[in-house]
């Protein structure tokens, strides 16, 4: 499997200081990140490093339930999952991330609603970036929709 790069150029204090973030392997953007932006409420078209985990955790657990889906038995309709992630003090000192909720809804045929639900587990457990945040809680709100 390949490996993905990505590349932050800073400069400057964490107050008062700014840098860009590059997609480095896919080369479809450059973004910008500042410490202010990242802890304000309105992120003001800037990014954060909780928002690439939240992409990359959504991104990473639809692909996980659609292939579990599919091992069930069910063919996946559509799936849209949001990956909410919280930045918090740390008791040891600075911060961390203190949780992630990923909210999932998607139509799945030939799967009941407690079938979508195991898969729904399933993936949350499965999937790679779950995997590598196992020093963050991390909640499930699942639930199919009908046609």
């Amino acid at each position: 499997m390949p490996t993905r790069t990505a590349r932050t150029a800073w400069t400057g204090t964490l107050e008062q200081g700014s840098g860009q973030v590059e997609l480095s392997s896919s080369k479809i953007g450059t973004y910008d990140v500042s410490f202010p932006k990242r802890a304000a409420d309105d992120a003001g078209g800037w990014t954060s490093p909780e928002e690439l985990v939240a992409a990359a955790h959504s991104s990473c657990y639809a692909m996980q339930f659609s292939a579990l889906a599919a091992a069930a038995g069910g063919t996946p309709q559509s799936v849209e999952v949001t990956a909410d992630v919280s930045l918090g003090p740390d008791k040891a000192g600075g911060f961390r991330l203190t949780g992630i909720k990923l909210t999932v809804r998607g139509e799945v045929e030939g799967l009941d609603d407690e079938q979508f639900l195991k898969v729904a587990e399933e993936a949350k457990a499965g999937c790679p970036v779950s995997k590598a945040l196992t020093g963050v809680e991390i909640t499930l709100d699942a639930a199919q929709e009908s046609a």
